[in-house]
């Protein structure tokens, strides 16, 4: 099992449209290609204005070819130009992680 970790970090003041532009046009084509997220999480505390989702995959094949019929998706596409033009994302960090033996996730 790959858990791909990503945390996106955005302008202050703009975390509720960058998740409403997302939840409009990005959510279903992402769900359609890599099923449902593990978490879609806002942090509260700590690093402010991020949030997190996790991706659960077979392995890296696995990922690698769902990544890329979402990619080829043109609604997918459409999202990113939106997402691109709002300007509201500034980083992003992506860790690709196993479970440890004594914790699996069952998924």
């Amino acid at each position: 099992m790959l858990l791909d970790h990503r945390t996106y970090t955005v302008k202050p003041g703009t975390m509720a449209k960058q998740l409403k532009l997302y939840e409009e046009f990005g959510l279903k084509a992402q769900k359609r290609h890599l099923g449902e997220p593990l978490a879609y999480l806002v942090t509260e505390s700590g690093e402010i204005n991020t949030f997190v989702h996790i991706w659960v995959y077979k392995d890296a094949a696995d990922r690698a070819t769902r990544r890329a019929a979402m990619q080829a998706d043109p609604e997918w596409q459409a999202y990113l130009a939106k997402t691109g033009e709002a300007g509201y994302l500034i980083g992003q960090r992506n860790n690709l992680m196993t479970p440890a033996p004594f914790a699996p996730i069952n998924r």
